[in-house]
This record gives structure tokens, C-alpha cells and sequence, in this order.
């Protein structure tokens, strides 16, 4: 553990989880090869479904986003809109492209969430849970409960549109991905704290560091899976290993 900045204390502690609690590359290969089996064995014999792996997604992906630049913001609605439109591309109806655009963001969800954290990281998050509240805030979609990590947490905010308690007037509740900062004030928010008595951590030297420390939290940056964007702005420490955290308690 490297710190470059006084840490004040703090009241609690939020997590990003992907590439902070596990190491979400490997995960994430692995489901592009599943989903590429998936489409392959689809009931449409109709349509070419050999064609269809992430190549052939990115260009509906973009096409999605050009339609609604808000959706870079909620993951799941993107890849629902992402395969929506590229099963209507070989003309099938609104009605079938809907569903088999649900039933394959479903199988997706299912095995993107289908992986075990490592024994350490439970240990790590039920010893912090002795001594601060744990938040996860993730601009991705693994559900935490699926991977068994859900009860160590207050609360879990994920980028995009949810129902919630503070809800506009179309019911929902909209999170703008990190770096801004609406997740960061929302977990302040639940745990009635200042921002500076949150410490983040997190891997992205954009999402998290930039992100935290512009909303007025302190920060723990992880450096050990590099695949976050580098730093640009110092962290008040840094973690080659996320257990390394016990040394604060």
C-alpha cells in the first residue's frame, strides 16, 4: 500500500466491482465465446446466426447509440437495443426481433453473473463490514447477489435507469456511468455522509480516481489488473492487491 495524499477518515467505503473485486477480463472473453455458441444454435433458421459474434454486434451497438446517446450510460439497455437491431437487420418483425433480442440479453445476463469471487475478497469485505458500511457502485451489470458478495453491501448502484426511492417523474431513477458523479452522491446520500467521508476503490484511473476525487471523495486506486484508463490525478493511496485494505482497520 503506496499513499500519495493524507487520508482523512472517513465513514465509508464504496467499491467498483469489476477488475477491483475480480478480474473481469477473463470473465468477459469467455461469455463472447458462450454468446457466439448461443447464437449459433438459435431456433432462426432463417438468418445466418454463424455470422453473429461481437463484430457483428459492435456495428448495431453504435447504431444504438447514434439513436440514443443515453444508453452509454446503461449497459443492459444497450445490448438489448444492440440485439434488438440487429435481429430486425434481417428483416424480421418487431415483434419476433424483440423477443429473441430479450431472450439472448437474458442468456447473457445468466452467465455474466455465473462465476465465484476468491475467498480473500469475502474475507476482506466481511472484516471492512465490522468496521464501515460497504457500498458497490459499478457502471456494469453483475448482479452481486448471484456471485454471493450482495450482503456485505448497504447498497448497490448501477449505472442506468432503476426504479428506486428517488424516482423522476417516469418512475425511474437514472444514473449517468462514472466519472460523474451521481452514483457517488447517491451513496453519500443513502449513508446521510459527506463526500469526502466516502473512500472509493476502484481500478480506472478515469471512473474511479477522476470520478471520486471530482465528487469530493477520497480514493484507493488498484492497480494490479491494468486495464483501466491510467491515472490522472493521484489517489491518496494505491493497492497492488485490493486485500492489502486490511491494513486500514
Amino acid at each position: 500500500m503506496k499513499f500519495y495524499r493524507r487520508l482523512k477518515p472517513f465513514k465509508a467505503i464504496s467499491f467498483d466491482l469489476d477488475d477491483t473485486l475480480y478480474s473481469n477480463r477473463p470473465i468477459m472473453l469467455a461469455i463472447d465465446k458462450k454468446m457466439v455458441v448461443y447464437f449459433a444454435k438459435s431456433r432462426l433458421t432463417s438468418i445466418n446466426t454463424t455470422c453473429l459474434d461481437s463484430k457483428f454486434w459492435w456495428h448495431y451497438r453504435q447504431q444504438a447509440l447514434t439513436n440514443n446517446n443515453f444508453l452509454i450510460h446503461d449497459v443492459v439497455a444497450l445490448r438489448l437495443e444492440s440485439y434488438f437491431l440487429g435481429f430486425k437487420s434481417f428483416g424480421l418483425s418487431v415483434a419476433v426481433a424483440q423477443t429473441e433480442a430479450q431472450l439472448a440479453l437474458n442468456y447473457f445476463i445468466e452467465q455474466r453473473s455465473n462465476f465465484t469471487v476468491a475467498e480473500p475478497v469475502h474475507q476482506l469485505l466481511a472484516s471492512l463490514q465490522k468496521v464501515w458500511p460497504l457500498i458497490a457502485i459499478s457502471n456494469g451489470n453483475v448482479d452481486t447477489k448471484s456471485i454471493g458478495i450482495e450482503h456485505y453491501f448497504s447498497a448497490t448502484f448501477h449505472a442506468g435507469k432503476h426504479a428506486g426511492k428517488h424516482a423522476g417523474i417516469d418512475g425511474n431513477v437514472h444514473y449517468r456511468q462514472k466519472p460523474f458523479a451521481d452514483m457517488f452522491v447517491a451513496a453519500c446520500n443513502e449513508l446521510s455522509i459527506k463526500t469526502d467521508e466516502l473512500l472509493h476503490v476502484g481500478d480506472c484511473g478515469r471512473s474511479d480516481i477522476l470520478g471520486a476525487q471530482d465528487a469530493g471523495c477520497q480514493t484507493a486506486w488498484l492497480s494490479c489488473y491494468n486495464v483501466g484508463k491510467p491515472l490522472s490525478v493521484l489517489p491518496n493511496i494505491e493497492l497492488s492487491d485490493v486485500v492489502e485494505l486490511h491494513g486500514l482497520i
